[in-house]
């Protein structure tokens, strides 16, 4: 049987892409800067198919790309055409597991788009706080492998301090299963932050347990002029304030 036959029977035929209508958004970035060529597009629905497609490509040789919206900027989701190579496309991954509002977390698997996790927790009257310019996309596995910043960086830190937990397929298809919502876990290595930032070389994220904050009930946005090299310029400030707490950012 060859490699890609073997990806059908784990995750069907229809989600092994071979076409090339089929494998050219994978294959080239956002910015249409970076292009190159795999084997096939593998598209996982479960943790256990993850673990299945990666195990096999581990005994084969193969090089796995995971990736999550392909909206990032510099071409680390895209294959390089310097080796054998699949793209892991993990969008088909898309549950929101739980949603623990005494607990102020949401369970939520690497496919899920950003803004659908920002939906389910402003549903709940509850912020996730991450935002960035791609959230109508992006995804929440690519967020947490790259580390992402975004607009609410200053008041509420960068993707990693909004973690509380993660379920990681190791390279051996080995799955590491750390979806723990709890605020203070002093057992040990704190082993989630070091996938987070990682990119996917020492797993693939699947599924994340993510902090949430009280929902502001109020925004306001001020202007203060600064003055600059031609003139004074009008920069606008926003502050916004919940129940619990006032945020700035």
């Amino acid at each position: 049987m060859t490699l890609q036959e073997r990806l059908a029977d784990i995750v069907g035929g229809a989600h092994v892409l071979t076409a090339p209508e089929d494998t050219k958004p994978y294959f080239t970035d956002w910015r249409k800067q970076y292009s190159a060529a795999a084997e096939c597009v593998v598209r996982p629905a479960a943790t256990a198919e993850v673990a299945q497609v990666v195990a096999l490509c581990t005994r084969e040789g193969v090089a796995v790309v995971p990736q999550g919206g392909n909206t990032g900027l510099v071409g680390g989701s895209v294959p390089t055409g310097m080796q054998r190579e699949i793209v892991l496309a993990l969008g088909r991954m898309n549950r929101i597991r739980a949603l623990d509002a005494l607990n102020d977390t949401v369970t939520a698997e690497a496919g899920c788009v950003l803004a659908a996790v920002q939906s389910a927790a402003a549903a709940a009257g509850r912020l996730f706080p991450l935002s960035l310019a791609a959230e109508g996309s992006c995804q929440i596995g690519g967020n947490l492998s790259t580390n992402a910043g975004g607009v609410n960086v200053l008041r509420y830190g960068n993707a990693r301090e909004q973690v509380l937990g993660l379920e990681v397929v190791l390279p051996d298809g080995r799955v590491w299963d750390g979806l723990r919502g709890l605020r203070k876990d002093n057992t040990g290595y704190d082993l989630k932050q070091l996938f987070v930032g990682a990119e996917g070389t020492l797993g693939v994220i699947t599924a994340a347990v993510l902090r949430l904050y009280p929902k502001p009930t109020a925004s306001t946005t001020a202007w203060k002029r600064s003055s600059g090299s031609s003139g004074t310029m009008p920069m606008p400030y926003s502050c916004s304030a919940s129940s619990r707490s006032a945020t700035g950012s």
